[in-house]
Formats: C-alpha cells, structure tokens, sequence
C-alpha cells in the first residue's frame, strides 16, 4: 500500500479524551523518522501500547526525499566498518541482530520492487513512498496510535517512568524513545530537540557537525570548479588516513558528487584534502608512457581520452602549458603527474546542515546500553537512530542503523 493511500492517523490504541484528561499509554515514541517508525511498529508487534508522536505534518519525510526520491533503503555489504563513532564498538551489537537481509526479508513479505544501483546499495525501483508506506502499513497492522502535527514542552521523570506536556494535553508512559535524529535538513523539520531532552537527563553530548555534505570552494580554484559545473569524474578522493573511490562533480559552489559526501565525514576545517584524477593509473609513468609513445600529441590531446575535452583543455589552462609531449622536461612531467594524481586542495567549508545527510555526533554513545539503547543515567529512556554518535557511510547505512537501532530498543520498551 503506497503512503499516499492510507490516513495520517493510524489505529487508536488509547482512548484519548479532552486535553486535561491524564493520557497513559506504556510507549511513547518521539519521531516518526525511519528509526521511531521501527521501533513503534517492532514494540507494538511484541504487544507493547504504543504511541508515536511527530511534530511534522507528515511521517518519514526524511525517507521521501532519500536516494533522489526512491530511497536507499539499505546496504548488502553493511558491517560496523561502515560506521563512524568514537565508541566504535558500540553499533555491532544492534547491527547483528537487525541486518541488512532482514530488512530487505520485509520489504520482499510487501512485494516492494528494488534493485542493486552499485556497491550493494539498494534502492526502490519506484519511489520511496513504497518504503514509508511498508512502515505505516506494518504500524496500522499491529495498533501504533500515529499522532502527527504534536509537539511536546516539557518532560518530566516520575517515578516511574516520564510524564510529557504537549499539544495533545498531558501523557504519561512507562518507556519513551528519543527517535528525533539530528540537525542535518532543518527544511524537513530536524530540530536540536532529542539533544536537549538527553542533556536534560544528564547526558554528555559529543560535538555535532555536517556529514555526508558538498565542499565549498572560494579561493582561485573555485573558477575552475565554476567552469567544470556539472562534470563528473571517477576519482581517489583521501582525508586524514581515509579513502573513497567514487565519482566528484564539480559545482558553483565547489565539489560534491559521492566521493565528496563520503570524505567530507572525515574532514576537519583547514585539512587539506587529496584528488587523485587518474585512479587506474601510476600518473607520472603513464605520462612518460604518453611521452615515449606519442611524443607529438599534446598533452590537453591525451586527457581529453580520459576526460571530456572541456575538462581536459581547463586542466591545462589552469595548471600547465599544454605543448606536444616530447617537449616536457623531467621535471615538468613530474610536475604534471603531481597535479593529476595528487592534486591538493584546502576546502573552504562545507554546505553545512541545509545539504547534509546525515549529521556527526551526537548523544554520547558510552552513557547507553548497546544491547537495549537504553540510558545508563535514566531508566526508561531510549535513544535511536541519528540522535546516538553513530553515523554511517553514504549508501543505505545510516538507513540500516534506524532500523536496527530501533528493532534493538523495541525488544526492551
């Protein structure tokens, strides 16, 4: 069933009255993200009351826009090496008991067609609604009261278990998840909410930043990238002992592509990042190659093999003098393979949280059990998802994570 076709409010569970009645259920979930939505439907399968609140006006908008519109759901060759954390450890536990086939088991029980794009990533052959409307299905079939356009004020711990204010009136539940991912998007309504709450009860947070996002270019090279806008290259793109080979596009703006996404994790500002343009190649010995076999072609001539002609030519006018090749010096050629296989360059920034994927930090991943997402500092609070310090590499592992995070806290709420 497509999301288009089924109601924003799915089974009521509770019978919900005026809004100074005193509302009681056992979960309360806060985010209807790829993580919350998990969650609620995995708990509500196990016979927990589940109620799931969204301030949005819409579930899973995050997984609506993923993957250019048919979302990468997940990732075949999903492993904890995918992930960054500074407990890296912490993400194996969740990882292995909800993995890849898994999910991909339900998407296949709801006849959602998908493919291998490249690199194990997984996407829908149709849209990425297939994806939310599998989630929403799996929440009506098992009784998750959906309440969307809610907000919540104020959290306060009883003594057992947490009372909240919010636009429904009060609600009172045994476990609440923290389910309300991170900064990265803010036009699909990420907020700093699920840090305050974990800063609330104690929590230390490690410090966020964009992830998976484009470089922003603004000294001599940003011509360059200007006129390259549009072009894309299979590169080496390295940062602080990382590498990714995967294409660059030129903006603008600077550089994206996947590789940019992918490195930009890793990246600090004023670390210098490394471009090999000619992966499949030793540089400077197929230069000399060039040389020895094709000493009157010129240089521009021979990129233009390898990159467009466009790209070929303004590698030549920005960086060297484009002449017939028997007449490169030793050190000229040398100079050439520098730039073509090591070429170095200090980003400006990046596009921060308005482009970013994904967002880096987080809740302090040391102060929650890594069996039952649990606090260690307030019983019956939960983390999951893009909220914990844990984020993973672009191609349906951060996807991977919502699930499995949200199936491990589910067996525990």
């Amino acid at each position: 069933m497509g999301a288009s076709q089924l109601a924003p409010t799915v089974c009521f569970v509770a019978t919900y009255q005026e809004d100074n009645v005193l509302r009681s259920t056992e979960v309360v979930i806060i985010g209807a993200g790829a993580a919350g939505l998990m969650c609620a439907l995995t708990a509500a399968g196990r016979g927990r009351q589940v109620l799931l609140l969204d301030h949005a006006n819409k579930a899973g908008k995050k997984i609506l826009m993923s993957g250019g519109g048919r979302c990468n759901f997940t990732n075949m060759y999903t492993e904890p090496a995918n992930f960054l954390s500074q407990n890296p450890h912490f993400c194996k536990s969740a990882l292995a008991r909800y993995t890849q086939w898994d999910f991909i088991g339900l998407v296949a029980k709801h006849s959602v067609p998908y493919h291998e794009k490249k690199l194990g990533q997984l996407f829908c052959d149709n849209k990425s609604s297939d994806i939310l409307g599998m989630l929403l299905d799996e929440c009506d079939q098992v009784g998750v009261d959906l309440r969307l356009d809610t907000s919540i004020q104020q959290i306060e711990k009883l003594e057992s278990g947490y009372l909240l204010q919010t636009t429904l009136g009060q609600v009172q539940c045994q476990s609440l998840v923290i389910a309300t991912g991170g900064l990265s998007i803010p036009t699909l309504g990420a907020t700093g909410f699920g840090y305050q709450v974990a800063r609330q009860f104690g929590h230390e947070l490690l410090p966020t930043r964009a992830g998976l996002v484009p470089f922003t270019i603004t000294d001599q090279l940003k011509e360059l990238c200007g006129e390259l806008s549009g072009t894309s290259v299979d590169c080496l793109v390295s940062c602080n002992d990382q590498s990714f080979r995967e294409n660059i596009l030129f903006t603008h703006r600077g550089l994206s592509g996947p590789a940019i996404l992918q490195i930009s994790s890793y990246w600090q500002p004023g670390d210098s990042i490394e471009i090999n343009l000619l992966p499949d190649h030793d540089a400077l010995g197929w230069l000399q190659q060039q040389q020895a076999e094709r000493p009157n072609s010129e240089l521009k001539t021979l990129l233009g093999e390898i990159f467009t002609k466009k790209m070929a030519g303004l590698l030549a006018d920005h960086w060297f003098v484009s002449k017939p090749m028997k007449q490169y010096t030793p050190t000229e050629l040398a100079d050439v393979a520098q730039k073509l296989g090591s070429w170095q360059l200090v980003p400006a920034g990046t596009e921060g949280y308005r482009t970013a994927e994904v967002t880096l930090g987080g809740v302090d991943t040391r102060e929650v059990s890594s069996k039952t997402m649990e606090s260690l500092k307030s019983p019956g609070l939960y983390f999951i998802g893009e909220v914990l310090d844990v984020t993973g590499h672009l191609g349906g592992f951060n996807f991977q994570w919502a699930w499995a995070s949200g199936y491990a806290a589910a067996q525990y709420v």
